[in-house]
């Protein structure tokens, strides 16, 4: 059922109204600064903003104190002259939404590997009232609950935070609401100027009840390294909530000892984090995070979807239906997550939010979902709201590749490790060469090299190159697709007549997933196996699994299959030539999907 959020003024609102406020001018200004000065400007230029914006909020006050050991720089009269008409341009807009342009200008002008490196990506004040309703849905009781923000650059949820808890307090005497604050609500970040700008909007959230005390509210933003967890912040926390940072890391031998429980291979800090909100939540604590998707089927996720299933399970799962637009540069698959540490039952509800042009939000209920049986299996559940049913289907669907003697790797050539090997013509030893452009989108296999970096030849090395040879047909599939595609199964049988008339030995690329069975006859002909995942019930199931752009191969060896009655009626369908749309029907079929036989 479609809930249509109350229209509220939002930054895109604030932004039309007031046309300074545009994160291309920061862009711009900062585009100009060279080497390390650029960070030090991002930070100085942000810093008058928000003591242009603080000026405008109480201006008979104090200054906002400014950060120290940052090493800033003087502006540009130019720069500056800009920087006080964005911060006065700010005047009037929630504090919420005013935190959120302040955030967006500040990333708009950091140089991009300190922006990458460090994960600075805020949160538009949508995202977080809703990741917040959703903690409150999971319990979390505002009149008493203690929170933390443990990456907290910003300020988003900080904000929300001491929104929720004035408002559980409401009619409170203001001093006493403000020393409830500083002893309930933490925040930390390990930018320093981050924690500061978090902590400055914190002062403009509660600055009417400063006024009205007669004191600034107590520091509550601390720099720190959240993944390390401090004896005295473990299990104490009733909240810990965020927008997480992602991406792959390097760890250190004792890091990795101490998040050995929840890593698996390559670790990526989102997971950390969630694991490290695990240690900092109470015995019935929420953990309430914005988060990619990628945990919920990759294969370096398995420790930690064990973990969770374990120590807190999910409560409810909310899909952000549009990757752009959302969040500021930001193209990453994302979901907003809440865990209950303590629950007994491995179920929990779905949800998609639709947030549009204006700003504004719908929510729409896909019902419930319960775990697999299996706690490292990915997590099936529907990625938009009409394939509820089908999720729930896929539950109870128990066969695999597997069942049918068939596993998965990726295309052993990463070209541009070879590149000398390479040639546009046949010559003694050489091998062809099969690109992704093979598998054609309606599935077929043609051998072709028709993109300017593609050589149609291979010259392998006798000595160390017999691994990179492939001898024997199978089902190649595209690994590279996007959710907006109408297919992301793309697949293609590469026959044997093929393999043999090259010698017996061709090559394949790392942009292909090579389905095998190493048996002398397949239990089901890799003809069969092609078709069945080019049907669009196939490709339906598979966005249950995923929804990131990369097809990986564990992820398609956990995607649940037909039953080999079925296997052998589309064997029989193709033998004698059926109609295309005779053969979706039997498989739709076998997935419950008449919807999809009919398209």
């Amino acid at each position: 059922m479609m809930q249509p959020a109350a229209r509220r003024e939002t930054a895109r609102d604030s932004a039309a109204r007031a046309p300074l406020l545009d994160r291309t001018i920061a862009r711009a200004l900062a585009a100009a600064v060279t080497g390390e000065n650029r960070l030090a400007f991002a930070r100085r230029f942000t810093l008058e903003v928000a003591a242009s914006y603080a000026a405008s909020l109480y201006p008979s006050r104090s200054p906002l104190p400014a950060p120290s050991n940052l090493g800033l720089i003087p502006l540009s009269r130019e720069a500056e002259g800009v920087a006080m008409q964005l911060g006065g341009g700010l005047a009037g807009i929630p504090a919420s939404e005013a935190a959120y342009l302040l955030g967006c200008i500040y990333t708009s002008a950091l140089p991009a590997d300190f922006r990458a490196s460090h994960g600075v990506f805020y949160t538009p004040p949508e995202i977080v009232r809703h990741t917040t309703d959703m903690a409150e849905r999971a319990g979390i009781d505002w009149r008493q609950a203690h929170c933390l923000d443990p990456a907290a650059g910003g300020g988003a949820f900080i904000i929300e935070m001491i929104r929720r808890i004035r408002a559980a307090l409401a009619g409170t005497d203001p001093a006493l609401v403000l020393s409830q604050i500083a002893a309930r609500v933490r925040g930390y970040d390990l930018d320093p100027f981050g924690a500061w700008l978090a902590q400055a909007t914190a002062h403009f959230a509660v600055h009417d009840l400063e006024a009205a005390a007669g004191r600034r509210l107590a520091t509550i933003v601390q720099v720190h390294d959240s993944l390390d967890v401090r004896s005295e912040d473990r299990g104490v926390f009733d909240l810990v909530s965020s927008n997480v940072p992602f991406g792959r890391i390097t760890l250190p031998p004792e890091r990795r000892a101490v998040y050995a429980r929840s890593t698996y291979g390559h670790a990526n800090l989102y997971g950390l984090f969630t694991d490290a909100g695990l240690h900092y939540a109470g015995r019935r604590g929420v953990v309430a995070y914005v988060m990619p998707t990628s945990m919920l089927s990759g294969l370096y996720f398995q420790s930690l979807r064990a973990l969770l299933a374990t120590e807190a399970p999910p409560h409810e799962l909310t899909f952000v239906t549009e990757r752009s637009g959302v969040f500021d540069d930001v193209l990453q698959e994302t979901m907003l997550a809440t865990y209950r540490k303590g629950r007994r039952t491995n179920s929990g509800q779905v949800h998609f939010l639709t947030i549009d042009s204006k700003g504004q939000a719908s929510l729409t209920n896909a019902g419930s979902f319960s775990l697999p049986s299996v706690q490292t299996a990915p997590w099936l559940l529907p990625r938009t709201a009409d394939r509820a049913d089908l999720a729930a289907r896929l539950r109870t669907m128990r066969f695999r590749l597997s069942s049918y003697g068939y596993t998965v790797s990726t295309g052993p050539l990463v070209w541009n490790r070879h590149k000398p090997q390479f040639r546009m013509q046949p010559g003694p030893g050489c091998l062809p060469v099969v690109w992704a452009e093979a598998v054609t989108s309606d599935g077929r296999f043609i051998c072709r090299a028709e993109k300017r970096s593609h050589a149609p030849w291979f010259a392998p090395n006798p000595s160390k190159d017999d691994w990179l040879i492939v001898r024997h047909a199978c089902v190649l599939l595209q690994r590279t697709t996007a959710k907006e595609q109408d297919r992301r199964l793309i697949a293609a049988e590469m026959p044997e007549s093929f393999v043999a008339l090259h010698r017996g030995g061709v090559i394949v690329e790392n942009h292909l997933n090579m389905i095998r069975s190493h048996a002398a006859v397949p239990a089901v002909p890799p003809a069969v196996i092609a078709t069945v995942l080019n049907s669009r019930a196939a490709d339906a199931a598979f966005r249950c699994i995923s929804g990131s752009v990369a097809v990986s191969a564990f992820e398609l060896e956990e995607l649940p299959l037909p039953s080999p009655a079925t296997m052998r009626k589309v064997a029989a369908l193709l033998d004698r030539r059926a109609p295309a749309t005779e053969i979706e029907q039997a498989i739709a079929a076998a997935y419950g999907m008449s919807d999809v036989a009919a398209a």
